[in-house]
């Protein structure tokens, strides 16, 4: 999956063209590094978003194409 599509799903980020916007600027890092919208997720990897002063790092659990607001959460884990 996708990652500005995951973090659409997983309702980190709103809307995909947001999450799009912030991959590109570069506040999305993909375990440590820098990641364009187009990369490629899978089960493990490490997303930290960078908002303003403030960071939000989490570890992907499952990719589902599409999710319940609900159970939107159980997609990732919070690590920081």
């Amino acid at each position: 999956m996708r990652l500005d599509k995951y973090l659409k799903v997983s309702r980190l980020i709103k809307r995909r063209s947001v999450a799009a916007d912030a991959c590109s600027a570069s506040r999305v890092l993909l375990n440590g590094r820098e990641a364009k919208p187009a990369k490629e997720l899978k089960v493990g990897d490490e997303i930290e978003i960078v908002y303003g002063n403030s960071s939000l790092k989490v570890r992907v659990t499952a990719l589902i194409d599409v999710t319940k607001k609900e159970d939107a959460a159980s997609l990732y884990e919070v690590i920081d």
